[in-house]
Formats: C-alpha cells, sequence, structure tokens
C-alpha cells in the first residue's frame, strides 16, 4: 500500500483551493516538495489540472483536514482502507511460456511430444 493519495498532484490543487493547509503540510501528504505546491498556487505549475476531493473518495476525513488547519506543525494521514491491505492480483503465465497452449487439440499436443 501506497502512503500517497492517488492523483497527487490533482489532490493537492484541490487542498489549496479548498483548505488553509500550509504549502509544507500539502507537500508531505501529496509526496511533492513544499515549493512545487507553492508553484501550483501561483499557476505556474499544473496549470488546467482539475481538483480531484480526496474526502469524496475516501482517502482524507474533514477532522484530519480541520486538525490539520488548526496546527500547522501536524501532518495529515492518508485514511487507511482495509480492503486494499493484502489484496493482489492472481498472476498467470503469459500464452508463451506455458507448455500447450490453450488452441491446440488433445491429437496435436501428442504429435508434438
Amino acid at each position: 500500500m501506497t502512503d500517497r493519495p492517488l492523483m497527487a498532484r490533482a489532490t493537492a490543487v484541490w487542498l489549496i483551493d479548498n483548505t488553509t493547509l500550509s504549502f509544507r503540510q500539502i507537500g508531505d501528504f501529496c509526496g511533492m516538495h513544499e515549493l512545487e505546491v507553492q508553484g501550483i498556487a501561483d499557476g505556474d505549475v499544473a496549470a488546467g489540472v482539475k481538483g480531484f476531493d480526496p474526502i469524496a473518495n475516501n482517502q482524507l476525513t474533514l477532522e484530519e483536514i480541520r486538525r490539520g488547519e488548526a496546527d500547522p506543525s501536524y501532518r495529515l494521514r492518508l485514511k487507511v482502507n482495509p480492503a486494499a491491505i493484502g489484496c493482489s492480483a492472481p498472476r498467470t503465465d503469459a500464452v508463451t511460456t506455458r507448455g500447450v497452449r490453450p488452441s491446440q487439440s488433445a491429437a496435436s499436443r501428442r504429435t508434438l511430444k
């Protein structure tokens, strides 16, 4: 599991537009440098990027934002998604690495041996 939100730059845009968090807090949360966040706020970086709401996407709570706004030294924490812990896609072999291709019939498999 990653410690950065999805679409970090778009999340930073949303946090700049909708909160009074410091550039350092937003940068720490999104995995960006403080000056990059300041560039986003000035419009030099990420121009045209639409903000991505981390509250609506269950990555951050409103209470967490309020704590950060009240204390400038507070570090925001990404909300833990229990469904994402310990899950992984099943591993499969590519068709070319299998011994037998699925399109071969039983008769043609015997002739290949």
